[in-house]
């Protein structure tokens, strides 16, 4: 199966411009394709997860990734699947965040000579005279075709600013200069960024006479519709300093059991024709057992592609101490606090806060009115309880949020 009928198989591809021509183009390893990320936060999440897992996938069968970091964008936003303006970041974040994202990619990418480069909008966004740009790519620009397009449709009633108008522009100038400068003859992105990249081939045809292609992947939704990847805390994230491997791990070994397979196809390595028969095992015995192994599965094999084997080895054996066992694992999350601060008497919701169990003290006096903790395994009801040196046995205490979520408070 070549690379094209495997993206096929798996459930990935959305929508291309020319599906002969990039069927030949990516199974011949002659796409110089590039995807883009705009740093939005100081780590990647779960949303960028599939198209991290796309490059790393066709660069496999011998195509050459750009991987495009937005120093430039950045400074605009994206408006795609917003109902409202994205906050501003300063140079500084812009920055840091950009090299946030590129420690992460390469647990992904191998980058090197005729391998992937890496290129910042930054070095030629930033440099542009407006009133040339407007000459030379805005009369190239519809307005009204522009406004057609799904990504501003939902901004339009609470207004979309003339910052974010500007986005679609700056994206498919990407394009363009990469075309022009890097050879890039293919644009891959979510399903989400249709109109943008229909607007950069156009460019590219308008400009250079060239053709250009572009290829959308599948969201990463659940049954129910949803983008996968968020908690109640939040987005879960690739940098282990913000969502634990452990926490990680336990994400895919929940998801829904409509869920599991379609998840294993298009974020793992598995063969296709593993996973078919893992499928079809579970649909002719509907054992809970079946589903069960393939959650571990994908679990641990998506730990592994991002935190690497030692910790998804060590997430698995922890949640199978925790759940399986009815043990304490050492390798469950773990909070350190001050002596100091634990003598002074700490309320039950400042240590969940500080341990990353709830978003807001609400949500935790919600949790905890309604019976969703305990601590070592008493369920507490009082969201002032106050937590001192007696509530700890030999200087650890356990706290658990609602069913499968265990986090360790130890005093240091």
């Amino acid at each position: 199966m070549k690379i094209f009928e495997e993206l096929e198989a798996r459930g990935l591809i959305a929508q291309v411009t020319d599906r002969q021509e990039i069927r030949e183009l990516i199974n011949n390893g002659g796409a110089r394709f590039y995807i883009g990320f705009d740093p939005t936060a100081d780590s990647l999440h779960v949303g960028h997860f599939m198209a991290l897992c796309l490059m790393k996938r066709l660069q496999l069968a011998g195509n050459k990734p750009v991987v495009l970091l937005g120093g430039g964008t950045g400074y605009v936003g994206d408006p795609s699947g917003r109902t409202d303006m994205r906050s501003m970041m300063s140079p500084e974040t812009i920055e840091k965040n950009c090299q946030c994202f590129l420690k992460q990619i390469g647990k992904f990418i191998e980058f090197g000579e005729d391998k992937a480069i890496v290129v910042n909008n930054a070095d030629w966004l930033l440099k542009l005279n407006y009133i040339e740009l407007l000459r030379d790519v805005g009369a190239c620009f519809s307005v009204n075709n522009m406004l057609r397009a799904e990504c501003y449709k939902q901004r339009m009633e609470k207004g979309l600013s003339f910052l974010e108008f500007n986005y679609m522009i700056m994206q498919s100038y990407d394009f363009y200069y990469l075309n022009k400068n890097y050879g890039c003859n293919m644009q891959f992105g979510g399903d989400d960024q249709w109109s943008n990249m229909l607007f950069g081939t156009d460019l590219i045809r308008k400009k250079s006479g060239k053709d250009a292609y572009a290829m959308t992947i599948t969201l990463l939704l659940n049954s129910q519709g949803k983008k996968m990847g968020k908690t109640a805390n939040g987005a879960v994230w690739l940098d282990p300093e913000k969502t634990s491997p452990f926490d990680f791990y336990q994400y895919w070994r929940n998801v829904d059991d409509e869920d599991v397979y379609k998840c294993l196809k298009m974020l793992t390595f598995l063969p296709v024709e593993e996973i078919n028969a893992m499928e079809e095992k579970f649909a002719n015995s509907k054992d809970a057992k079946d589903v069960n192994e393939a959650k571990v599965t994908l679990a641990y094999e998506l730990t592994k592609l991002v935190h690497g084997e030692e910790e998804a080895d060590k997430a698995k054996a922890a949640a199978q101490a925790l759940f399986e066992n009815g043990g304490v694992s050492a390798n469950m999350p773990t909070t350190e606090i001050d002596k100091a601060e634990i003598e002074a008497g700490m309320g039950i919701l400042d240590v969940m806060s500080k341990a990353g169990l709830i978003p807001s003290k609400g949500e935790g006096r919600r949790l905890i009115t309604q019976g969703g903790v305990s601590v070592n395994d008493e369920k507490i009801a009082d969201p002032a309880l106050v937590i001192n040196l007696d509530s700890f046995k030999d200087g650890e205490m356990i706290i658990k949020k609602g069913k499968k979520t265990y986090h360790k408070i130890v005093v240091k």
